[in-house]
């Protein structure tokens, strides 16, 4: 359904229904007043919240213009919006909000002699970096929010980044800037008074004395208005004066940027440190030696894994050179300079950007305090104080955090004295909010104790700006009032921020959630149950919405499919924070608003592992589409796949496999089928084997348990006959049980129950066919009372496996990820599911752990394919890269999603999407690969879009080391007589116990 676009009514005074009318008349690009585009931007990645009336999406600056004179007609305000990643509120407001990234986000121009950039406020800062590349260029400042960021922002709020202490902020890379006016006056503010305001030259030399005396001398002070840059001694340079303003004097339009050499060679040194303080204390006395970075990070918010040299905290200390040798060589000389006791310098360029991302996702981890992942906020999140003082005023922020019983994580940017942190406020309660406004109150008093800024980085907003006469005095923050008054007479542009600011304890977002769990299925055990906790994960970093997968990376497919926030993690968690609210959204669970938003969710899991908070975006969705529709019909395809393992069993037990696949041959039959089933008419139906996996089992072994080959018989494990391996693709499972024999393991499948009839004791008795399942297709779709109950079942049958310690050998990874995580999370209440879960390993897991002596046949060829987004998000894939090594299959596979998504693809309407998810990283690697190259997918999805999109064939890894040993085997083929199941269960009264 087409999300409601009637503008609903925002504040008493404004007409929204004439509002919206008079921009519809007026602007070329979109105007969204409806539920979703309003819901989607109540909040940025700040603590706070509000509503706006619509949003425009301008496609131009005579768009701009016109909202302006629209908006200045009704009296409503105006808040420009990059990427909305802003961490103190300013992207946030209750009139028109302008969204700049879908069309203004170009580069108009790019001049390599002159190293400029002339490019639009929506420009994400990668893009431009990409652009620059090519010749040797690069814009200096990278926050780490750069793959999402916008120009605009950055510009907005005069971002710096890592790369500060070598190129600076924004506002030194800034040359020209285009802006208009809340009344609609174009101008191009530069150097030498160029494009200023009537009376803004008379203002600023009526107070020569205070703006010369009022700063505070620091390189991250980004507090207040820059009014000093309009000193004569610097230039009178307007542009750098508009950097940090906040969306508040104009609207920007256009900038002429200055880029920077790029170092041939980069080499990264990070030095360890007993602790943060430590490390601070260190950091300026490295500045000498002119790297390019500082980067401070403690060992709460660093994973073991990582491979850091010992210590509680490091500085990473990246240097440039016109070769690898000199860059070394500097860092080499660093490393001496530091006198710590270790250290570790790494050259090659994969293992710095893995570096990289442990700093950059720290806005996100940090939001989980280490000893329990309880939840911490920003608020105090990027102070700045003189380098050379920076351990004293860790020493002193730790001592203050300690008084008011709170926790956080300081790391940032050291050689700026510019510290990052998230701390534990109880945003929640009125005693936790007061207890947040005392802290802010006195943390401000101590910043400027030590000569520091109020925001060194992400500019004051709502979080800090009430507390800017603290920094400067009364004086000096009436000047910025009355400069605020020149540029913008009608206060119409993002009003409360900088000067006459809201409180920075109102208008939180944590207000309007409920304040008692919500009655839900899944048991959210890392948000101690309450879904809301969970809901409240996505802070709006917006990891989500970068359009370029790094490395195996997945999350979000679907943005980068359409370019659409409601179809990112965040968009999303947006609309569920709003349902739960209930003030936009006003349906809650029944919301169409959601459920189209989370329609084009293809349940991947990626965000559960590539969100720095980790939201589980696929299991928010089974939740939502379990409430919605309960008690009601729901869409064809939850029956027709939703209901897959019932309709196949049925086609196997019928054994009428040849008529299904003869029908399916037959083009207005199979057209039908796809109708009935809510099926993509694009799509092929798969077909089902002829002879399931189980029944081969059966008949190559005649019952007998089976040892494995060649040791006399090894460890047993279970092999788990999924949906996909049994009826879909049974020469996987027969692949698996050859390399697992061959490894000396002993194969068994899971417990079954059959069928018996007949009268013990004068009553009938019925026992029907029941096979294990991990429920996928259920919670895919949201069935989760029937997913529950299938998985009860499953756990009676497999009560012999978890009373012989067995472990579970599951092929499929979407299946191995529904057992490891959905079902303890769904029957938290029953024990064995913690025990079956822990159970369960990967093919080549089993094979590490359990025949770690066992060397797989030789393949020695490239390999090409894709890491299944569940195996990426929640079972690891290390033990299958170690397994591909020792077989010689070289290369790496993609990342990304296949963009089948078990039902994803073959719902109708999700075609399109499906196909593009493909189209963005599976099917050119494929593409590009040598001849000689192995296809891998281990997940059927991944096979199935191979190769009904690009005609490849693929294949299980398991297959593909089958085939070797086929190959080397040089005796005859060994006895398969001993294959057995494990003892069947007791037979049962009763209902069928299938799935």
């Amino acid at each position: 359904m087409k999300d409601r676009e009637e503008p609903r009514p925002g504040a008493a005074d404004v007409d929204a229904g004439a509002l919206y009318a008079d921009l519809r008349a007026s602007v070329r690009g979109a105007v969204e007043f409806g539920t979703t585009a309003r819901a989607l931007h109540t909040m940025d990645a700040s603590n706070y919240r509000r509503v706006p009336l619509g949003v425009v999406a301008p496609r131009g600056a005579d768009d701009v213009a016109a909202v302006l004179s629209v908006c200045r007609a009704h009296g409503v305000p105006v808040v420009a919006r990059g990427g909305g990643t802003s961490i103190a509120g300013q992207a946030t407001g209750t009139g028109v909000v302008l969204d700049f990234t879908r069309h203004m986000n170009g580069i108009v121009s790019l001049d390599p002699e002159a190293r400029t950039a002339v490019v639009q406020p929506g420009l994400v800062l990668d893009r431009l970096q990409e652009a620059a590349a090519p010749h040797g260029l690069r814009f200096g400042p990278d926050p780490s929010t750069h793959s999402r960021c916008t120009l605009g922002g950055m510009i907005g709020n005069n971002a710096c980044g890592s790369h500060s202490v070598a190129w600076g902020t924004t506002a030194d890379s800034v040359r020209e800037l285009s802006v208009l006016t809340a009344r609609g006056e174009a101008l191009t503010l530069g150097r030498g008074w160029q494009g200023a305001p009537e009376r803004l030259r008379a203002l600023v030399e009526g107070d020569l004395a205070l703006l010369r005396t009022g700063y505070p001398v620091l390189p991250r002070r980004i507090s207040g208005y820059a009014l000093d840059a309009l000193l004569p001694e610097k230039g009178a340079d307007v542009a750098r004066s508009f950097c940090g303003s906040e969306g508040t004097l104009g609207v920007l339009t256009e900038a002429v940027v200055d880029l920077v050499r790029t170092p041939r060679a980069r080499v990264l040194t990070v030095l360890a440190y007993p602790d943060e303080s430590a490390a601070a204390q260190a950091a300026a006395g490295l500045l000498p030696y002119g790297p390019l970075t500082v980067e401070g990070m403690a060992a709460d918010l660093v994973p073991p894994s990582a491979g850091l040299p010992r210590g509680g905290a490091w500085l990473f200390v990246e240097v440039g050179g016109a070769s690898e040798a000199e860059a070394r060589a500097q860092a080499e000389t660093i490393v001496r300079a530091a006198d710590v006791a270790d250290a570790v310098v790494v050259a090659d360029p994969a293992g710095q950007r893995a570096l990289w991302r442990l700093r950059e996702d720290a806005s996100g981890t940090a939001t989980r305090t280490p000893d329990g992942g309880g939840e911490a906020w920003p608020g105090w999140e990027d102070c700045a104080v003189p380098p050379a003082r920076l351990g004293d005023y860790l020493r002193d922020f730790r001592r203050l955090l300690a008084d008011h019983g709170l926790r956080g994580t300081p790391y940032g940017h050291f050689g700026d004295g510019c510290i990052h942190v998230r701390i534990d406020f109880d945003l929640m309660t009125a005693a936790g909010i007061a207890r947040f406004r005392r802290f802010s109150e006195e943390i401000a008093e101590l910043v400027v104790s030590h000569g520091g800024s109020l925001s060194g980085e992400h500019g004051d907003g709502q979080a800090r700006a009430e507390l800017l006469p603290k920094m400067y005095g009364p004086d000096l923050v009436a000047l910025f009032e009355r400069a605020k008054d020149v540029w913008d007479p009608d206060d119409l542009l993002n009003p409360g921020m900088l000067v006459r600011p809201a409180r920075l304890d109102e208008n939180l977002r944590f207000a309007v959630l409920p304040r008692e769990p919500v009655d839900v299925v899944f048991g959210y055990p890392a948000d101690g149950g309450d879904f809301s906790a969970a809901v409240r994960r996505c802070v709006g970093v917006a990891k989500c919405r970068t359009t370029t997968v790094s490395g195996a990376g997945v999350m979000c497919p679907s943005f980068r499919a359409t370019g659409a926030e409601e179809h990112s993690t965040r968009g999303r968690a947006r609309l569920l924070h709003e349902m739960l609210a209930g003030e936009v959204v006003t349906d809650g669970w029944r919301s169409t608003e959601v459920r189209d938003a989370l329609d084009l969710c293809l349940s991947c899991k990626g965000c559960r592992t590539d969100c720095p908070v980790g939201v589980d975006m696929a299991t928010y969705k089974a939740e939502f589409l379990h409430h919605h529709y309960a008690g009601r019909r729901r869409p064809a395809a939850h029956y027709a796949m939703g209901w897959l393992p019932v309709w196949l069993r049925a086609v196997a037990r019928t054994r009428t496999a040849p008529v299904v696949d003869a029908l399916a041959s037959v083009g207005p039959l199979a057209a039908l089928g796809r109708r009935l089933g809510g099926i993509a008419p694009e799509r092929e139906i798969p077909r089902p084997a002829r002879e399931t996996f189980t029944r081969w089992w059966r008949r190559e072994s005649g019952g007998r348990a089976r040892k494995g080959a060649g040791t006399g018989g090894g460890s047993r494990v279970v092999l788990w006959p999924d949906t996909f391996t049994e009826h879909l693709s049974p020469s996987v499972g027969k692949a698996a049980v050859r390399v697992l024999e061959a490894a000396g393991l002993s194969v068994v499948l899971p417990p079954t129950a059959r069928t018996r009839t007949g009268r013990p004791g004068g009553a009938r008795l019925t026992v029907r066919h029941g096979r294990v399942c991990c429920g996928l297709t259920y919670i895919s779709t949201g069935q989760l009372e029937r997913a529950r109950t299938v998985l009860r079942r499953t756990l009676d049958l497999m009560d012999p496996v978890l009373a012989a310690g067995l472990p579970v050998v599951v092929l499929e990874p979407s299946c191995a990820a529904a057992l490891r995580t959905d079902l303890p999370e769904l029957l938290h209440d029953d024990p064995r599911a913690a025990r079956l879960a822990s159970a369960v390993v990967t093919f080549a897991e089993a094979l590490e752990r359990l025949a770690p002596d066992w060397t797989p046949p030789g393949v020695n060829r490239p390999a090409v394919g894709q890491t299944h987004c569940h195996q990426h998000a929640v079972l690891g894939d290390a033990a299958e890269r170690r397994l591909r090594a020792a077989a010689g299959l070289t290369g790496e596979l993609s990342g990304g999603c296949c963009g089948l998504a078990g039902d994803f693809g073959f719902t109708k309407g999700h075609f399109e999407v499906s196909k593009a998810c493909a189209e963005d990283q599976l099917l050119p690697a494929v593409a590009a690969a040598p001849d000689d190259a192995v296809v891998l997918a281990d997940g059927y999805s991944c096979r199935t879009q191979l190769e009904q999109l690009a005609g490849r064939k693929a294949r299980h890894l398991a297959e593909v080391l089958a085939d070797g040993l086929e190959r080397v085997r040089d005796g005859g083929r060994r006895s398969d007589d001993q294959r057995g199941e494990l003892p069947a269960m007791t037979w049962r009264h009763g209902r069928s116990s299938e799935g």
